[in-house]
């Protein structure tokens, strides 16, 4: 039978061989700086196989091999299945496309192998095997096959392989026997892992039985434990009556260090005693200040009980930043509220873009540390007044090779027309800075034919005052009178009403309330264009006249 041969993938495997036996050395990926491990090409002598897989190949080991990843086998009789599904990738699925070690005979696929089975290649010499995790594809399959969201669907319709750890060491060659030596759980097929993986992910009573599973590589162990201990939380808490709202909870910290960065840009560390949990890149915070004053500012790394904040004292500031330069010193006490994360990471996207303005950089900080990290392609293209107005400048040094600095005293310009035009494919765009940077991004993004699913923009400054406007609350017949220099959600809260809220400045989306009646000027980029037909952000868009809106409250 040959290797792309259609069978019923349900059937047992039998009379497996080893086809091919497929490695590589790191090598660029089209049109990317960085590198991968997945242009593997058959070997025509014997290989030998040791507790980190097959010698001479070579991994992207942020989220490929080790001993829970050595080894990855793909079934072949796919790729005509996705060859068929997908004709615009013309030539795209050969065998070795999925960058898999073993081509084998037989029919081994998703759906008759098992977790934990072990398997002997070869004879008294060969490698003893034993199936440890489902493959779990990142980016790099969209980008190799050139289908946004091909990912996805290799999950979808199981078709991932999976991968080997090695319990034996020793060698394989083409034409090696492929034998099954114990299956102990002949119910969990990488087919029916997958389901509960990816697609019923609330099933507690059978997560609970893959949780047991010793053999599941880390990957899976962790991912089944965490969502075991929530779905428990959950139940919990419906059993005592279900989700209540609380109200923001705002902790006591110390300001262990203000650094200045430039002539009007200052670092704030703050720090609570205890334990705290590291934050992802994207991530803002709340702080109440002791003029009463709540604001909202990006974090630039760190953790729950430990962060670090780059605050620019703005010309008009509204009295969050001038405070906190001019009032606030080492050893003062400020209370910090919720964690929001606002920035995504886009972890599909085989290119991702970064633009910013002056102190917009503070979003993407933790972002280009981490993707610096994680292998992921990137560039900054950051727009300043001169050298000495660049804050976090070690940081911003360190990843100099994906950073292009715009210096407006030499007269350079970022040219945000030509930096969408030229990006490679699969690009995902971030933008953070003034507002006139964030409407060059929307037009230019528009004028390249992009989607509004790849672009996150958040503007640090947004102008909130207007003609003033009413609102009536549906719920409850109230009318209330907006002001010219107020948003709505503070004449909401003057009502004695509240409305959940976090950055109020427009990016998170987190004050949205349903807009029943009346038309709307939108500002800020927290909702997208199908969500303004029916909802607002309290924070910064205002009414035209009348409106009717609606939204969960509750009474102070």
């Amino acid at each position: 039978m040959g290797p792309t041969a259609k069978l019923d993938l349900w059937a047992p495997w039998e009379n497996a061989t080893i086809l091919q036996v497929r490695t590589s050395k790191m090598k660029q990926m089209r049109d990317l700086s960085i590198y991968t491990g997945i242009y593997k090409m058959p070997r025509t002598t014997r290989v030998f196989c040791s507790s980190t897989g097959l010698e001479s190949d070579e991994h992207d080991l942020t989220f490929h091999g080790g001993v829970d990843k050595a080894v990855h086998q793909y079934f072949p009789g796919h790729y005509n299945d996705w060859k068929a599904e997908n004709p615009e990738a013309e030539g795209a699925f050969e065998v070795g496309g999925f960058g898999e070690n073993l081509v084998v005979s037989g029919g081994m696929n998703e759906r008759n192998v098992c977790i934990g089975d072990v398997i002997r290649i070869g004879e008294e010499d060969g490698v003893l095997l034993q199936i440890s995790l489902p493959r779990q594809p990142c980016f790099k399959l969209n980008h190799r096959f050139g289908l946004k969201g091909f990912a996805a669907q290799t999950w979808k319709k199981s078709r991932t392989g999976w991968y080997y750890r090695v319990l034996e060491e020793g060698w394989m060659e083409v034409g090696d026997k492929v034998t099954l030596v114990e299956r102990k759980y002949s119910n969990w097929t990488i087919e029916r892992v997958q389901e509960y993986l990816h697609r019923d992910k609330d099933n507690l009573e059978k997560l609970m039985e893959l949780e047991k599973i010793e053999e599941f590589g880390e990957e899976c162990k962790s991912a089944f434990k965490s969502r075991v201990a929530k779905l428990k939380a959950d139940e919990e808490e419906k059993a005592n009556g279900g989700k209540k709202k609380e109200p923001e909870a705002w902790q006591e910290f110390e300001v262990v260090e203000k650094k200045a960065e430039t002539k009007r840009t200052s670092s704030f560390t703050f720090e609570r005693p205890g334990e705290g949990e590291e934050l992802d890149p994207g991530f803002f915070v709340r702080l109440k200040l002791p003029n009463g004053l709540v604001r909202s500012y990006s974090v630039v790394g760190g953790y729950t009980n430990r962060f670090q904040l780059g605050i620019a004292l703005e010309k008009d500031s509204r009295g969050g930043s001038r405070y906190l330069h001019e009032k606030v010193q080492q050893g003062d006490k400020i209370l910090v509220g919720k964690f929001t994360e606002s920035v995504p990471c886009s972890g599909q996207a085989s290119n991702h873009i970064f633009i910013a303005g002056g102190i917009g950089v503070t979003a993407f900080l933790a972002h280009i540390d981490v993707y610096s990290q994680i292998n992921w392609n990137y560039r900054l293209h950051y727009a300043v007044n001169s050298a000495e107005d660049i804050p976090f400048k070690s940081l911003i040094e360190k990843r100099a090779s994906n950073v292009v600095i715009y210096d407006k005293s030499k007269g350079e310009r970022m040219d945000i027309p030509q930096i969408l035009k030229e990006r490679v494919w699969n690009s995902f765009v971030y933008g953070c800075g003034p507002q006139r940077m964030i409407d060059d991004i929307i037009r230019s993004s528009k004028e390249c034919g992009m989607s509004a699913e790849d672009i996150h923009l958040e503007a640090f400054q947004i102008a909130t005052s207007g003609d003033p406007f009413t609102v009536e609350v549906k719920k409850i017949g109230q009318v209330l009178t907006v002001e010219g220099e107020k948003t709505l959600l503070q004449t909401i809260r003057e009502a004695g009403l509240e409305v959940d809220s976090s950055c109020e400045t427009g990016n998170c989306g987190t004050c949205r309330v349903e807009v029943c009646e009346g038309r709307v000027d939108h500002r800020g980029s927290g909702l997208g264009e199908a969500d303004k037909a029916t909802a607002m952000l309290s924070c910064v868009s205002r009414g035209i006249g009348h409106l009717v809106i609606d939204f969960e409250s509750s009474i102070y």
